[in-house]
């Protein structure tokens, strides 16, 4: 089929960027590489190839602000395409080039596009907090667990993430801000993170604590057990 007059112009503006930028970089001309590549985004915004080649080019200069940028915009371009993998090595890359970015709603809009039958309930009119003393609590049909566990990794903080709804409750342990242990169903460890990442209504409580927890849950980050957990979860299901 022909491409139409407009679709065959978008091809070649993105073609032409992408000589003149490796061009550029052959000279070791880098800024006017990015400067051509973010030209072409204007028009092309869509366009994967430009973002990626501009995401090679920021990380070999160490522009991590723009690097982490770039990734985060393929993420969301990866999850509408249903490239949930390449989504999530670029989620990882975007926390590695920069630990400032919070990625939860990458993690919440993968979760969803993954599990669609996963629908955020809102706390009935009954539910309430319990009334003690707690640091960070929350809606989870509002605030995603996956917030909460970016706000205490940032602030490095030990304590205890309880979740709760109608049918399930749950808990995340943390030691300075990095997951360690959960409990959920009468499981602990990751066969009990398993379960609570598909809790999506309900609420949130975060007591903070000056113990340690023993440690059941070994991972690089908690960025790589969420996603790896949503993997997983995934290719169970299609089992």
């Amino acid at each position: 089929m022909a491409l139409k007059d407009s679709e065959a112009e978008h091809i070649s503006e993105v073609e032409a960027a992408l000589l003149d930028a490796d061009l550029f970089v052959k000279y070791r001309s880098f800024e006017r590489a990015v400067k051509t590549l973010k030209t072409a985004l204007e028009h092309n915004p869509r366009s994967i190839q430009l973002r990626e080649r501009l995401r090679e080019i920021c990380a070999s200069q160490k522009q991590v602000e723009e690097a982490a940028r770039q990734c985060l915009s393929l993420a969301s371009i990866y999850i509408e395409r249903e490239d949930f993998d390449t989504a999530h090595d670029r989620l990882l890359e975007a926390k590695q080039f920069d630990s400032r970015i919070n990625i939860a709603a990458g993690l919440d809009a993968i979760r969803r596009a993954r599990r669609p039958d996963l629908k955020a309930v809102p706390v009935a009119a009954e539910a309430h907090f319990e009334q003690r003393s707690f640091t960070l609590a929350g809606d989870m049909s509002v605030i995603s667990v996956f917030d909460a566990i970016q706000v205490i990794e940032n602030a490095r903080l030990s304590g205890t993430l309880s979740m709760k709804n109608k049918t399930r409750s749950a808990k995340i342990f943390f030691n300075f801000g990095t997951i360690v242990d959960a409990q959920a169903e009468m499981e602990t460890g990751e066969k009990a993170f398993q379960l609570l990442v598909e809790i999506t209504g309900g609420t949130f409580e975060f007591h903070k604590t000056e113990d340690q927890y023993g440690v059941k849950i070994q991972a690089s980050s908690n960025t790589n057990l969420i996603l790896d957990t949503l993997r997983q979860l995934d290719e169970a299901k299609l089992q």
